[in-house]
């Protein structure tokens, strides 16, 4: 069963951003950016509160900017997705989940070590250049419901 409803554009959406953010950090650093992707389809709180699709969560838009950089920068989001990326998107839709992004909402990668709280949140561990983090707990029990 899948975490949240999807069709064969969004997995391609997702394959796209994937390469484009994490293409570097192989496979499964693939993987974690995709589950921070399901994560804000999933999240009804914060900077996600009616976020509920795929491409909303791809295309939505905080303070100006899109949130993820690639869709206004990467080049690579806007080259075709490959059939890696298109099974690693399926895998994430379909409940794959691991730390330290199993409950993670946001991920940057810094120029030097992870700060301990991003924004105000809590850092959840980090996977080679990314840092993930999580809500702080009781500001969006949603992002820790399955």
């Amino acid at each position: 069963m899948a975490r949240v409803a999807y069709t064969e554009s969004d997995i391609d959406l997702i394959a796209r951003m994937i390469r484009a953010e994490a293409e570097g950090e192989g496979q499964l650093g693939m993987l974690m950016v995709g589950n921070v992707i399901i994560n804000r389809a999933k999240a009804d709180c914060l900077d996600f509160k009616d976020v509920r699709s795929i491409r909303d969560v791809i295309y939505h838009v905080q303070g100006g900017n899109y949130a993820f950089e690639a869709v206004q920068k990467g080049n690579l989001f806007y080259s075709p997705a490959r059939e890696v990326e298109r099974r690693l998107a399926r895998q994430v839709v379909k409940y794959w989940r691991q730390q330290p992004s199993i409950y993670s909402l946001w991920y940057f990668n810094p120029s030097g070590n992870c700060p301990p709280t991003w924004y105000g949140q809590p850092f959840a561990g980090q996977y080679k250049q990314h840092c993930y983090y999580e809500p702080v707990a009781n500001t969006c029990d949603s992002a820790y419901r399955y």
